[in-house]
Order: structure tokens, then sequence, then C-alpha cells
């Protein structure tokens, strides 16, 4: 039983980690969770040190190390048949990739930015954080390693562009996709129907943090939005959930989607497209405008991969396909990643 389960490498205080254990729970992979390195007993490091880390066979048999939960979720499809969280509908399965990389992508800076700028959340995290590797761990070390930690968080904030600047437009984002992820959630229990897509998972993993855990955006989440609080608790664990077939949208998406495709619009697109554009140019500096306010931010060589592989997966829809689902994101911005500037 354990040869046969995925051992995987994460933490509770990941969003990602969490992101990818919902989707193993949901479609009946079994796993190890890892939480330290013990636990880990010997196992490979990964090439990128980053969690949740997910340990596959070789063709020897050789556990290798694997990171990065968009194509992880990929290749489970491909070896663990039944319950999957990509729809088969492939314009369906390009917005749901889509809102899956803005989760990842987006909703991260709102995580990052709640977590480490405010001070009743720097304390929180600093706190409880570094236990989650050993609960067992002195207190004076825990002091040590809480300082240290925390310092270090604070000065990666550049990474996801929180700054003083573009604090008040990340602030704004969430609570704007909380209205539109709440009216949503009124008469569709996931983002794209019936049945969960990677997409819920990406933005759940995000908001177990957001909602549950840091103090400014949990209490907010709590008591403007207590059905987006619920539905992440009720993500975490759909492992008993039944599956319909067809539990998944068609191209006929409803208008709360199409809000939805307009925050990521508003917000996402402009700042991917000013990345992308920063790095081919070889800027020092990411400059955009977010809602008609300044963004600044370094820029982030890894979200310029994720705007190439969003793109070439638009570029293998058929191209009816492609058509169709232009005409789904007019007017949305979410256009723009696919069509070049006039």
């Amino acid at each position: 039983m354990m040869q046969d389960s995925l051992p995987v490498r994460g933490s509770p205080g990941s969003p990602y980690t969490r992101k990818m254990l919902a989707v193993l729970r949901f479609r009946h992979i079994p796993y190890r969770f890892l939480q330290s390195e013990e636990d880990a007993g010997g196992l490979p490091p990964p090439k990128v040190g980053l969690i949740p880390i997910v340990y596959f066979p070789d063709e020897q048999g050789e556990l290798c190390a694997e990171v990065d939960s968009t194509p992880i979720i990929r290749r489970l499809e491909d070896e663990y048949p039944g319950r999957s969280v990509l729809p088969e509908n492939t314009i369906v399965g390009l917005l749901n990739y889509l809102l899956e990389d803005y989760g990842d992508e987006w909703l991260t800076k709102a995580m990052f930015h709640y977590r480490w700028y405010y001070a009743d959340d720097i304390e929180k995290a600093g706190s409880v954080l570094p236990h989650y590797a050993n609960v067992s761990v002195p207190d004076k070390t825990i002091a040590e390693l809480k300082q240290a930690f925390s310092q270090r968080q604070i000065d990666r904030l550049y990474v996801v562009g929180s700054n003083d600047t573009t604090a008040e437009v990340i602030e704004d984002s969430y609570k704007r996709f909380l209205h539109g992820l709440n009216d949503h959630l009124k008469n569709h229990p996931f983002l794209l129907g019936q049945r969960p897509a990677s997409a819920d998972f990406a933005c759940m993993g995000q908001l177990t943090q957001l909602a549950h855990f840091d103090p400014t955006p949990s209490l907010y989440t709590a008591e403007y939005f207590p059905r987006v609080h619920a539905w992440v608790s009720k993500l975490e664990d759909l492992s008993g959930l039944a599956v319909q077939d067809d539990g998944f949208f068609t191209a006929d998406i409803p208008d709360t989607l199409t809000a939805l495709l307009h925050e990521v619009g508003r917000t996402y697109v402009p700042v991917m497209l000013a990345n992308a554009l920063a790095l081919d140019r070889g800027l020092d500096k990411v400059e955009t405008e977010v809602d008609g306010r300044v963004w600044v931010q370094q820029p982030f060589p890894y979200q310029g991969k994720c705007l190439q592989w969003l793109r070439i997966e638009f570029a293998r829809l058929p191209r009816e396909d492609r058509e169709i689902l232009l005409t789904i994101l007019a007017g949305t911005g979410c256009e723009r990643l696919f069509t070049p500037d006039p």
C-alpha cells in the first residue's frame, strides 16, 4: 500500500501544497504526505527548491522529484484514469487553464502581500509557519527562526509585485474576486459547472491562506463572504463527491463566469503582458497600468513561461474552437492574451 502511494513533500502553509493534496483526495490517488526532512527519508531533492514535490517512479522504478503543480496535475491525468479535473471540451479546457493560471500567478500576489505587508499577519505567519516542519523545536530556536524567516519573506515582497504603490491594486482586486466568486457560487458549486476542475483547486489553494489563515484577509472574507469561506473548506476534501460525467459547462457559459473573466482581464492580463514585454526587451522593471493605477515590479521570468504555455494551449485548439473562445473572451480583456496588439 505504501509502495503504491505517491510521496508528496510539502507544508500546510503552502497554497500549492494544499492545491495538490486536494486534487489527490478528489481523484482518489493514494499518497503519503511528507512534512519534514525526516519524513522524506533521503528522497532526492528537486532541481528547483519549491513545494509541493511529487515523486514519480522512472522507468527503473527510482523516484524522481517533480515540482510545479500545473504540469504535475496533467501528468496525473495521464497516469491515473477517472475523476478528471480537466474538461474534455477543448474550449472550456482552455478557460480552465486560464483560470488555473490566474489562481496560481495572480491570487498568489494577494496571498503573499497580505501575509507579509501587515503587522498582525506578519506576527501570525512568523509565529506559526516555522512550527510546520517540527512542532517539537524549542521556543528559543523558533524565536530565532521567526525573525530570520519573516525578514526573508518581507524582503521578497518585490517578487510578487507587492509594494506601497501596488498594495491598493492588489487588495481591491482580491475583494472584487471574492464578490465575483460569491455571485457565481450562488448558482454553480464550482467554477466550471457541477464538478471541480483544476482551476477550482488553484483558487482554493490560495484561499486556504487568504480566507482561512492570514488575519487581515480572512476576517474580511468571513465577515462579507461566508459562502466563499465555506467553499474553501469543502474543496479541501471532495473524496466523497459523486462526479457527473457531463458536469462541466459547455461553451455556453453563465454571466457570472464572464464577470470573473472580466476581473482576470482587468488585473492578471495587463501584468502578464507587461512582464512578457519587459523580459523580451531585457528591461529591469515592469511598468504598466492596472485598473487605471500604476503597477511596478521586477520582471518575473517564470510568469513569462506561464504566458508562453498558455498561448501554446490556445494554438493547439482547432481553428473553429479558437474563434469561439475569442468570442467568449471578447470584451473581458482576456482576449489580449491571444491576439497581437494592433
